[in-house]
């Protein structure tokens, strides 16, 4: 059994797909790009600005699921520019300080928006 998690603490869906699952006792969040949740526009700044952005989405989503941060288990990094890695990590680290979760980050073409990172995760519950 599925339960689809919404928040508006967090940017809706841009296309036919739920902010998150929950089901099997784990959260799947959908990927976050760094949208600003009250107007749905993408943030202007940095690839330090946007991960953070994107990180407080998946927050807020995983929060709704009565899930957080330190549930969280397996995450993948979607990047536009392999040399914004440090960058991207500085960030990423403030929010799984002890204990990270595994992780694939990958260089991607081109992602929604124009965004310069987009992150999912999937957490236990």
């Amino acid at each position: 059994m599925k339960k689809v998690i919404s928040t508006a603490n967090a940017p809706q869906a841009i296309g036919p797909y739920s902010q998150a699952i929950e089901a099997g006792g784990f959260v799947f969040v959908s990927g976050q790009i760094p949208l600003i949740p009250a107007t749905g526009e993408l943030v202007d700044g940095s690839v330090e600005v946007q991960t953070a952005r994107v990180l407080e989405n998946l927050k807020a989503i995983l929060e709704a699921a009565g899930s957080s941060m330190e549930d969280v288990v397996k995450t993948t990094v979607y990047i536009t520019n392999m040399d914004d890695f440090a960058k991207v990590n500085g960030i990423y680290g403030r929010y799984f300080e002890a204990n990270p979760p595994a992780r694939v980050c990958v260089e991607v073409s081109k992602l929604p928006k124009g965004a310069l990172v987009e992150i999912d995760v999937i957490a236990a519950r």
